[in-house]
């Protein structure tokens, strides 16, 4: 019992040890304990550790148990609570409550704060002539600012970020130490007195002006058509005017980034009601703490064309930090910001490497002092059926925590090839880190390898398992090999679904749904059309798409038309090769038809795959959208568009056959639903009324697999669910025959969600002895 009796028995009091794990430090929670245990006549002390914030509150016992409710309950703004404990602890009698120094030793589990966009109070601090942080691009408070990209180890102090090289003046320390400042205990308070400052360079490194006139100096060169690098909260922006067509060209050529689209920053969320179609929901994304890209419908022809060619969206984003609000204010027009790189490298996070690795493609560089930790890129986010669907989870959304009943500490999950994270275990979930791209590159590996490490660092562990893609080859997997710790190698597609499963906290059994464009299948084939049925017992394939063959297997990725023509060798064997009024046989010339068929008949360099997304780039290719494609999945993407602009409510069929391989899984054929298509594309029909059939003809498909099946949960997973037709057909298709759909919101269905998946899946088969770790 939580009580005793005070000297002369005048009072009850008890003392109770309190530790709150979730998103608590970073957010102004030991202040908000401090103001609320002083408030109820508490004593005691408040303090971060490695595994969250800890409270010892000794006082009247309800007292203390409204302290309980209220942490539970109403925590501040930003925090996210998992669990709250409490032991009883020995009356010290203190007279009064204090905030105690960050304890180091013990567990690591506390969460990572995401950083976060300038709250109200800063922005009107902000622009207010009168308060010494006037124009101050480095303005933060509690509920504010930089968090996951300037940290350098737990618990969350300054000491332990990168703001360390920055000592604050008298009044910013008179205001951190101050309990009814909103900067109490603010760990990156600053000022101009003290704080990180910025200046401008040109591609020498020479620096041509410092503070505000640098900022004033940038959006001159931004306004003259110039090319600027900005280096924000977790790298570089490359920027320049949104409306400059020639300058975005320019811009297009020296990124060697040919039709990809760039992301626009808007000065307020008029501009973008100015330029594009939005929602109250998406206006709730856009001016969320974590202002991530949102997908948008562009309504206006104000944007440059080459800013995203021949897309009916613009990737919309407001001002994330205080420097990009006062540029934006000064510019009072929308740029591209697009990530600071040559296509496929790392972002730069560094203004050195900045003058070396973008010298060539900016005209001049907007820099600060303040020391970038770890890369950040931009999330990405687009609503799907009225819910957001997040498509790249990194600044303001990772790192993020998912529950996983049973998981111990200690695994490692290293990812994919594409959009790679990284995500590791705690006790009871898994973390999963912010996007770090594809591993294209040497540079793009490196920093793969380097965040490993980051994790291991921040969590001082060495893994207990590592676990990886099944693709032997992936620069992932030969890591993980290389770590020298118990390997786990996990099926691309049943990482998929795991990772939809952790999102939604489910448990087997499911039906998953995984469609994508590439994954290892166990038979060593090509995956990417795959329904996984997951039970207590582990997992099987029990039904894919129709296999065909990819004539020159990954440069079929590239070239649509290569995917075509090995769905039509597939289907009409050496009759493909003759069909010339078809756009992907006619943009052969005869030799490379001649290469292609024997490639084909003999089986060389055409690797068999059950791909959905290859599926849906040999559609594209048929109805004339796109024979090469300059980045990945922009064949799909325009299919889906043409499916958009179609108001028909026919479906190809897609019929279900029995078992003709040995492994005894059912077959979706897309035979019925090609030839149909054929037929109306050869009598004229338009080819987004083609694009509509095929998609609501496979998401009829796939509740007939659920429906054979027999289990009503069906996980939609795979980067083909990125697709807002495809999901919301699928979706609507398995709840007319009474199954249960679920889907991604908060994790990537793309790639980017692999990691957490397979560590979900690791954590599972750990807890029931199916793992080689001990």
């Amino acid at each position: 019992m939580m009580a005793a009796l005070s000297s002369g028995g005048a009072a009850v009091k008890g003392r109770l040890r309190i530790l709150v794990r979730g998103a608590v430090q970073g957010v102004g929670f030991r202040p908000f304990v401090f103001r609320l245990a002083t408030r109820l006549g508490l004593s005691g002390w408040v303090g971060n550790s490695t595994e969250g914030v800890v409270v010892e509150a000794e006082g009247d016992p309800e007292r203390i148990a409204d302290l309980i409710e209220i942490l539970r309950g109403s925590p501040p703004g930003h925090a996210t609570i998992d669990a709250v404990t409490t032991t009883e602890v020995p009356i010290v009698g203190e007279r009064s409550f204090a905030i105690r120094p960050s304890a180091s030793e013990g567990e690591r589990s506390a969460a990572l704060l995401p950083d976060l966009a300038p709250c109200t109070d800063c922005l009107a601090e902000l622009f207010d002539g009168s308060d010494r942080r006037y124009l101050y691009p480095f303005i933060n408070c509690t509920r504010c600012g930089p968090r996951f990209s300037i940290m350098e180890d737990l618990p969350y102090d300054r000491e332990r970020t990168s703001m360390r090289h920055f000592r604050m003046c008298a009044t910013c320390r008179e205001e951190y130490a101050d309990p009814a400042n909103r900067r109490f205990h603010a760990e990156a308070n600053a000022c101009p007195a003290c704080g990180p400052r910025l200046s401008l360079r040109d591609r020498t490194g020479r620096t041509i002006a410092r503070d505000h006139e640098a900022l004033l100096a940038a959006a001159a060169a931004l306004r003259g058509g110039n090319i600027c690098a900005v280096k924000g909260v977790g790298g570089f922006h490359l920027m320049v005017d949104a409306r400059d067509e020639a300058a975005v060209r320019r811009l297009r050529a020296r990124k060697r980034r040919s039709e990809k689209p760039f992301a626009v920053m808007f000065p307020t969320l008029s501009d973008v009601a100015a330029s594009c179609s939005i929602t109250a929901e998406e206006e709730r994304l856009s001016t969320s703490a974590a202002r991530p890209i949102v997908l948008l419908r562009r309504t206006s022809h104000s944007i440059a064309p080459a800013v995203a060619p021949g897309n009916p969206r613009i990737g919309a984003l407001l001002p994330y930090s205080p420097l990009h609000e006062l540029l934006m204010h000064e510019l009072g027009f929308p740029v591209v910001a697009t990530s600071g790189n040559v296509t496929e490298e790392p972002i730069v996070t560094d203004e050195q490497e900045a003058l070396r690795r973008l010298g060539a493609i900016a005209d001049c560089f907007l820099v600060h002092d303040r020391p970038i930790v770890r890369p950040v890129e931009d999330s990405v986010v687009r609503l799907v059926g009225g819910h957001e669907l997040v498509l790249r989870r990194a600044r303001g959304l990772a790192p993020a925590r998912f529950a996983c009943s049973g998981a111990r500490p200690g695994i490692l999950a290293v990812g994919g090839h594409l959009k790679t994270t990284v995500a590791s275990t705690y006790r009871g979930g898994a973390v999963l880190g912010s996007h770090l791209g594809d591993l294209e590159t040497a540079g793009a590996r490196s920093a793969h390898a380097r965040a490993v490490a980051d994790v291991c660092d921040l969590y001082a562990t060495s893994p207990r398992l590592v676990v990886r893609d099944l693709h032997p080859d992936y620069a992932s997997s030969r890591l993980a090999e290389e770590l020298g710790r118990p390997v786990l190698a996990v099926q691309h597609h049943l990482a998929h679904v795991w990772a939809c499963m952790a999102e939604h906290g489910l448990v087997p059994p499911v039906l998953g749904v995984a469609w994508d464009g590439t994954g290892y299948g166990t038979d060593r084939t090509v995956w990417g059309g795959e329904f996984l049925l997951i039970t207590a017992d582990g997992w099987r394939r029990v039904a894919h798409l129709r296999r065909f063959r990819l004539p020159g297997g990954e440069t079929a990725a590239r070239e649509p038309r290569r995917a075509a023509l090995g769905l039509l060798f597939e289907a009409f064997g050496r009759e493909a090769f003759a069909m010339t009024d078809l756009p992907p046989v006619a943009a052969l010339a005869p030799r490379e038809r001649e290469v292609l068929r024997t490639m084909l008949e003999h089986g060389l360099n055409s690797p068999v795959c059950s791909s959905a997304g290859r599926l849906f780039d040999a559609f594209a290719a048929l109805c004339g959208l796109r024979q090469r494609a300059s980045y990945e999945g922009q064949a799909a993407a325009e299919l889906e568009w043409a499916a958009e602009g179609s108001a028909g409510g026919r479906a190809y069929d897609v019929p279900l056959r029995e078992p003709a391989d040995a492994d005894g899984a059912l077959v979706l054929d897309w035979q019925p639903a090609l030839e149909a298509a054929l037929a109306d594309l050869r009598a004229g029909v338009a080819a987004g009324s083609v694009a509509a059939a095929l998609h609501h003809g496979l998401a009829v498909a796939i509740a007939a697999v659920a429906v054979r099946i027999g289990e009503g949960r069906v996980i939609l997973t795979g980067g083909c669910f990125q697709n807002a037709v495809l999901t919301e057909a699928a979706v609507a298709a398995l709840r007319a025959v009474g199954c249960e759909p679920h889907r991604h919101r908060r994790v990537p269905p793309n790639d980017g969600g692999i990691a957490l998946g397979q560590a979900a899946w690791a954590a599972w088969s750990e807890a029931r002895g199916w793992t080689p770790c001990a």
